[in-house]
């Protein structure tokens, strides 16, 4: 039988690239999972139902709250987002690791659930390469630009509470990071010494 997997948790300012990063660690780690999030916003460019989130009416998503089908839940510049109970469990008791990317109150929750999750925070370069990069993505108008970069200047003062932190200034090395926290997590002891006692009858320790 697989042992159980394990989330990791990616959060970020809007911009960061966390999703990119995911995208690219996710080709090159097998046995990786990834956890679509359900929210009540609607796709931006070519977005896909199901690939990047599962988008759901603002009454469909209050219905599943009211329901308790979230382990988290959370509202971001007026929209909803969340993580279903079902699209983790089905993943991490098959033995997949799973990959989220979510907001800080979204980690904290993950967090309260799972207590052994593994945080990592996706930060900038710097302030003004962030506003630059959200310029470029020209998914916003001005006053959504203005209201992320506000919300980035607080948000990432959380950094200090998550396990591990990545710059994302060289998106080649920052891959390697992530891919190098999730093997070197996957080596941990703890997770691998049942496979070892029952190889090699250590006993219990």
């Amino acid at each position: 039988m697989s042992a159980a997997g394990r989330i990791f948790v990616v959060s970020g300012p809007s911009g960061s690239g966390k999703s990119t990063l995911i995208r690219e660690v996710r080709q090159k780690v097998p046995g990786l999972g990834y956890s679509v999030s359900h929210t009540s916003r609607p796709p931006r460019g070519q977005e896909k139902n199901g690939v990047e989130y599962h988008f759901v009416s603002k009454e469909n998503f209050l219905e599943m709250i009211d329901n308790g089908e979230f382990v988290e839940w959370a509202e971001v510049y007026q929209d909803l987002y969340g993580t279903s109970v079902s699209s983790l469990r089905s993943q991490i008791t098959i033995g997949l690791d799973v990959i989220m990317d979510i907001d800080v109150q979204g980690a904290r929750n993950i967090k309260d659930h799972f207590k052994d999750a593994i945080s990592i925070y996706v930060l900038p370069p710097s302030l003004e390469i962030l506003e630059k990069r959200l310029r470029e993505r020209g998914t916003d108008d001005e006053k959504a630009i203005r209201t992320r970069l506000k919300k980035a200047g607080k948000e990432i003062k959380n950094c200090v509470s998550y396990d591990y932190l990545l710059f994302n200034d060289q998106l080649d090395q920052a891959v390697e990071e992530l891919k190098a926290i999730l093997i070197a997590e996957r080596c941990r002891k703890s997770v691998r010494l049942p496979k070892a006692q029952t190889l090699f009858n250590l006993g219990a320790h």
